[in-house]
């Protein structure tokens, strides 16, 4: 385990899967939110401070503020928590169609620097890490993915994404090869799948329900992110792979960012993506329900 210097009063909480999570009190007294794992790859933590920082930017939806983060922890803002409420299910839905026509400046890399808060502290940010390094690479959960940019998104989608987690689930036999074959396929006829060109959108990049944070207002917070410039659609898919978001938060988007035609056909195109993570994180019927979402696109 590891804390911030000078914390204390830390109790344990749920923080997900692979990380440990605690309730702390810092040095200066304020209360935190920290995650941390011994295992931690090195720029991991301030990935995930540079997704939250990036995805706060356009004021569109609440982020924890960083506190502190380091190569073993991040240090977030306490939010109490509380459930959605029908207004707080209409503002996730706004705010995501907001945060995604902010746009990114490409598919892939972000450049998180004009998120900085004025007030925040050197040490909110990595010791000696950059953030341009930070948007380079994501990670969904422990798995690392590059945010290398392409032309388009159909590209990045099968060359960032699907192909790089087909390969490491055949290398770790997450997969049958006749899975892995039909990821292939998939990448292979990406162009004709991914529906009309639109410009990159902002991305939380692993928006699964687990990941919006209902405060003690009722109002959403989005956390966890795998930040990058993607299609929209991706965050949306993983929002129902779990469960079915409230149709206020879709009615919400929308009404403010309407998607295009076929959007539906595509659900699955794009919960590949959760579900090649999950094979290869925790296999059993995770195999088999990626191998089945292949085979309906190959």
């Amino acid at each position: 385990m590891s804390l911030p210097p000078g914390a204390r009063e830390a109790r344990p909480v749920a923080g997900g899967d692979i990380n440990e999570a605690f309730a702390v009190v810092l040095r200066d007294g304020r209360q935190a939110f920290v995650k941390t794992r011994a295992d931690a790859a090195p720029g991991e933590f301030a990935a995930e401070a540079a997704g939250l920082r990036w995805l706060a930017e356009p004021g569109a939806l609440r982020t924890p503020r960083v506190l502190d983060v380091d190569d073993g922890y991040l240090a977030l803002e306490w939010i109490e928590p509380g459930t959605l409420d029908a207004d707080g299910e209409q503002e996730l839905g706004r705010g995501l169609a907001m945060m995604h026509t902010a746009h990114a400046p490409g598919f892939g890399r972000f450049d998180p620097t004009c998120a900085h808060d004025e007030d925040e502290v050197a040490e909110d940010r990595a010791p000696g890490s950059r953030d341009g390094d930070d948007a380079g690479v994501t990670w969904l959960a422990s798995l690392r993915l590059s945010n290398e940019p392409t032309a388009d998104w159909p590209t990045f989608y099968a060359e960032r994404r699907l192909r790089p987690l087909a390969l490491q689930a055949r290398d770790r036999g997450a997969l049958q090869p006749a899975g892995v074959e039909a990821v292939e396929r998939v990448c292979e006829r990406m162009s004709q799948l991914t529906g009309p060109p639109e410009a990159p959108a902002r991305l939380h990049g692993d928006l699964w329900q687990g990941n919006v944070l209902a405060d003690a207002k009722g109002r959403p917070w989005l956390i966890d992110p795998s930040a990058y410039g993607g299609h929209r659609e991706v965050d949306l898919a993983m929002l129902a792979l779990f469960g079915s978001p409230s149709p206020r938060t879709l009615a919400s988007y929308q009404e403010l960012a309407p998607l295009t035609d076929g959007w539906h056909e595509r659900v699955g195109l794009y919960q590949l993506l959760p579900l090649l993570v999950h094979a290869l994180l925790f296999g059993g019927s995770y195999r088999a329900a990626a191998e089945r979402m292949a085979r309906r696109y190959a």
